[in-house]
């Protein structure tokens, strides 16, 4: 297939390409380098099957090789305010992202008579008061609070999606993405597992916001990629959730690293959030991509940890 994929330099989007070229598809890659990082697609260099096109999503996007596929995966996503590539610091372009990026992604699949993969997020959820989260949930979203820029950008998004589906009869599919680890996260992203594991590198103490007992759910790379591949593949229009159910708290997953990374300097514990809304439990309900894309995770977070840290240490050159 020829395959449109927004965001491709950014974490997710160079490992799905990876994965798209490496089973035979052509990918045009669109990004605009805010967060996204050429490194990780500087791999692709010569490859005859890849073609890079620097552009903001948000702009008007033309492409005149017939399309088979449209997948939109820009968008800033870090919500830590002390990291320039955090979407509070980028509120306008994240919001355009979600809004106008989505709307000229799914136009472009239109003109091609393309299908249409949107990369959502358990943010839509908010602050969940239902535990796990499955899609039927509508979420606890403040609509104009500090994480709003982000949370807003994608429940609007999956709006346009579904719209697109429904009107147009696009054949659209909607990935509700859990959090997700791996090689190729920006060691600036501002997010727990990078922050974490370079101070681990360090030998500092790990800093932990709140008191340590919010949770969340860490997902392989190559896990995500796999589910987001068998969801493309299949006739499900409506949400579903890619992420691991394996909840864990971040006292717990600080000490895993600790332990993995042999740093004695222990931890730090800081009685504020940064950004404010802080969810206090993140696990998906994974029922449903169990069920319609026999898909679950198989890298346990140890694994998928020591090849992360593996990583950061040849950026860091450790």
């Amino acid at each position: 297939m020829r395959i449109f994929l927004s965001g491709a330099a950014g974490f997710l989007g160079s490992h799905l390409t990876d994965r798209l070229l490496s089973e035979g598809h052509r990918v045009i890659g669109l990004d605009n380098f805010i967060t996204g990082d050429i490194a990780n697609i500087q791999h692709l260099a010569g490859n005859s099957n890849f073609r890079l096109m620097r552009q903001d999503v948000s702009l008007h996007i033309e492409v005149e090789e017939k399309l088979d596929y449209v997948m939109h995966f820009a968008s800033p996503a870090s919500p830590n305010p002390a990291s320039a590539l955090g979407y509070p610091n980028l509120p306008i372009q994240t919001l355009k992202a979600g809004a106008l990026g989505t709307l000229n992604t799914l136009g472009l699949a239109k003109r091609h008579g393309a299908k249409y993969l949107l990369a959502s997020t358990s943010e839509v959820y908010g602050d969940p008061k239902v535990h796990p989260q499955d899609e039927t949930y509508w979420g606890n979203c403040d609509p104009v609070g500090p994480r709003s820029v982000y949370d807003e950008a994608k429940r609007f998004a999956e709006a346009m999606t579904m719209a697109y589906h429904r009107f147009h009869r696009v054949g659209t599919h909607i990935v509700r993405i859990f959090n997700t680890f791996g090689p190729r996260m920006r060691l600036d992203d501002g997010r727990v597992v990078p922050n974490f594991i370079q101070q681990a590198l360090r030998h500092e103490p790990l800093t932990i916001y709140g008191n340590g007992t919010q949770t969340r759910s860490f997902c392989y790379v190559s896990d995500l990629v796999e589910g987001i591949l068998r969801l493309m593949q299949s006739d499900e229009h409506l949400p579903v959730n890619i992420g691991n159910p394996a909840e864990i708290s971040i006292r717990e997953f600080a000490e895993v690293i600790n332990r993995i990374t042999g740093n004695p300097a222990g931890l730090i514990v800081q009685y504020a959030d940064g950004l404010g809304d802080d969810p206090q439990r993140r696990q998906p309900d994974i029922s449903k991509a169990k069920e319609l894309l026999n898909w679950q995770p198989k890298v346990a977070l140890e694994d998928g940890l020591t090849k992360t840290i593996d990583y950061f240490k040849s950026k860091l050159g450790n």
